[in-house]
């Protein structure tokens, strides 16, 4: 797994759902696959007593040098990539699992700016986000005009903030947000990773082009489901190139990540392992 066959040096941030699973893979198959758990901080260090050894568990975030991690994987909350992403650079490449933060443009620019000041990449996970390597050679080719995001569960599923959390659901299937993906972010904060990936993965639109729709379905007690739309400007004979994805992703009734989500959160962590360390945000 690692390039020079010496082994990664991983540091978990967040020890909730996502986090639990990550530093279990890392626990039982990191040592074949050449990487080694060195830390794990949670807001809260009493969820850690019984399940992650004493030895690895961090008190205090600001002292994760001490640990000489190669990889910070966050999961905890976008707020840890606002208040501390930039400070993690200094010391480490940086996975994102909360990349509804880069909404903030003071925080992408905080983070692009460390990445290249320390030589430090900043690794994006995809998560839900079906299709992001052929969005991402679309944009690049200038071949995409508009990309639209729909993230749909039931309201339990929800972990909402500002006006968005006062909003009623009014019937069996109600449209919360639809707009710009950096106005959904600071409102859903939990709920908006997989739009914050499309704007990431489609920088000719970005935060502001891309549109998140999140709706509240009482019908899906235990799923999770994205459809992504795009389409691309009209050839001669006026008839534009159009995909639309249907995804369906189990969860937990009243999750926020659903079960498809944790294993392609460690495919990432496995793939970005295997690229250098360069300046920058990278998808993964």
């Amino acid at each position: 797994m690692a390039l020079d066959g010496v082994p990664r040096r991983v540091g978990v941030v967040g020890y909730g759902r996502l986090g639990q699973s990550l530093v279990s893979h890392l626990l039982t198959q990191g040592p074949e696959l050449g990487l080694e758990l060195v830390f794990v901080w949670n807001r809260d260090p009493g969820r850690m007593a019984g399940s992650v050894p004493p030895a690895l568990q961090l008190q205090n975030l600001a002292a994760l040098r001490e640990r000489h991690p190669d990889l910070v994987v966050e999961v905890a909350h976008p707020k840890i990539i606002q208040e501390s992403g930039a400070k993690i650079l200094r010391y480490s490449n940086l996975l994102v699992g909360s990349p509804s933060a880069l909404a903030d443009q003071a925080t992408e620019q905080q983070l692009r700016e460390a990445s290249h000041r320390w030589h430090h990449a900043v690794f994006v996970a995809r998560g839900a986000l079906w299709g992001t390597e052929d969005i991402t050679r679309l944009d690049a080719a200038g071949g995409l005009q508009s990309l639209r995001v729909t993230m749909a569960t039931h309201p339990d599923g929800f972990r909402l903030e500002g006006r968005l959390a006062a909003v009623p659901s009014t019937g069996p299937r109600t449209v919360l947000y639809e707009g710009p993906v950096r106005g959904l972010c600071p409102l859903a904060p939990r709920n908006s990773n997989t739009m914050a990936a499309a704007a990431l993965a489609a920088p000719s639109l970005g935060f502001d082009h891309v549109v998140g729709v999140l709706v509240a379905d009482l019908s899906l007690t235990d799923m999770h489901v994205v459809e992504v739309e795009l389409s691309g400007p009209p050839g001669p004979s006026g008839r534009s190139f159009a995909v639309h994805t249907h995804r369906e992703n189990p969860a937990e009734p009243g999750a926020v990540t659903g079960s498809a989500t944790v294993t392609a959160f460690w495919h990432s962590l496995l793939g970005c392992c295997q690229l250098p360390s360069r300046p920058g945000i990278h998808l993964c």
